[in-house]
């Protein structure tokens, strides 16, 4: 009986499954090999990577943590930030009472106000005695003038009269004259002689009151002296209220730039003193990474040196950083509790150094905080 082309299908089957086995055995072979090889690579490339790179687990993200403390002592009246905010550079964070300081302030300007006015005054009573002395003083040396220019005509009319009553005495003697003119003559002779006493007198007075005209103008001295002595004053209340000024200035506390509060250490209403912390903060664009390097290392740590950091915050992200600066001694000469070893027994212990590390710029981008652990890594090259 014919069951048609189908008859001859389980032998065909039965030849090829050799075949496939074959061909899977080849490919878990490959495979296995890929494996290897690739393990192998790793290990290779992990091997070389160990003896060519040195890592560092010590390090730090670092800032220069800024204190800001208050000058003067007083209630704070107003705190505008908290732990966390990001002021601007030059803006007003902290304000502390300052109405005594401005009472002050007023008292001084006023002071100051008050000598201004009086030294207007002076100045003006100044100008008054000035032109008034002085135009008495012209007034006197004009009579002055005067009184000696009239002084010889009057001793010219008292010659005269004193010849004519002479002459007026030896004509009545003789008989050719008569007494009338004998004393007429003798009228005016007196009257001459009167005349000169009187202008010589007039020059007394005049010289008498120019001296007083003289000494009158001694007050503008006096005027002098006073608008002398308040300039010293006037400096003095001057330099005050500048000290008042720069009081007042003070009790308001700005951020220096700009930058993070880290932390506030009061609350508004609080009395401060001088000296006392107010608020921490930092530059988040100047953050760096501090490390403290074995001393068998640090050779691989001269400035310059570029490196990798890698922060635990952010294990999927690389950064790259550049050794700024290498410290001049061991961590341990600056430990608060010395280790002297006065009995002999010794115990070699491998010492660090600080290494201060850059990172490149705009690679923080605000993420790294002061603190946070970083590890590092440096190509072992000398």
């Amino acid at each position: 009986m014919d069951i048609g082309p189908g008859s001859g299908a389980p032998g065909a089957s039965l030849a090829a499954a050799p075949r496939r086995l074959a061909v899977r055995r080849r490919l878990r072979r490959a495979a296995a090999i890929t494996a290897v090889l690739c393990a192998v690579a790793g290990g290779a490339a992990w091997v070389h990577r160990q003896f060519t790179t040195v890592f560092v687990d010590d390090a730090r993200i670092a800032a220069d943590m800024v204190a800001l403390a208050s000058r003067l002592p007083g209630w704070v009246t107003e705190l505008r930030v908290i732990a966390g905010d990001t002021p601007r550079g030059g803006e007003v964070i902290i304000r502390i009472d300052s109405r005594e300081a401005e009472l002050t302030l007023r008292e001084i300007e006023a002071r100051l106000a008050g000598i201004a006015a009086r030294r207007a005054e002076i100045e003006a009573r100044l100008g008054m005695v000035d032109r008034q002395t002085g135009s008495q003083e012209d007034a006197q040396r004009a009579r002055l003038e005067a009184a000696r220019s009239a002084l010889p005509a009057a001793e010219a009319e008292r010659r005269y009269a004193d010849g004519e009553f002479a002459r007026a005495g030896q004509l009545l003697g003789t008989g050719s004259g008569t007494r009338q003119r004998y004393e007429q003559t003798r009228s005016l002779l007196e009257t001459a002689t009167q005349r000169v006493l009187a202008v010589a007198a007039e020059i007394r007075n005049v010289e008498a009151q120019l001296a007083n005209a003289g000494a009158a103008r001694e007050e503008l001295t006096v005027l002098r002296r006073q608008l002398d002595s308040m300039g010293p004053l006037q400096h003095e209340l001057a330099a005050q209220r500048d000290r008042v000024a720069l009081e007042i200035r003070d009790r308001t506390i700005a951020m220096p730039f700009d930058g993070v509060v880290d932390r506030v250490f009061v609350d508004a209403g609080e009395y401060v003193t001088p000296g006392q912390r107010l608020l921490l903060v930092h530059d988040p664009a100047r953050v760096r990474v501090e490390a403290n390097v074995k001393e068998t290392e640090i050779r691989y740590f001269r400035p310059g040196t570029p490196v990798r950091i890698r922060v635990d915050a952010y294990p999927a992200r690389r950064f790259e950083g550049t050794v700024e600066r290498v410290g001049a001694a061991a961590t341990s000469e600056f430990a608060l509790l010395p280790s002297p070893n006065p009995s002999g027994n010794f115990t070699k212990i491998t010492q660090r150094l600080p290494v201060r590390i850059a990172l490149a710029p705009g690679d923080a981008d605000g993420l790294l905080r002061p603190g946070m652990m970083v590890e590092i890594e440096a190509l072992a090259r000398e």
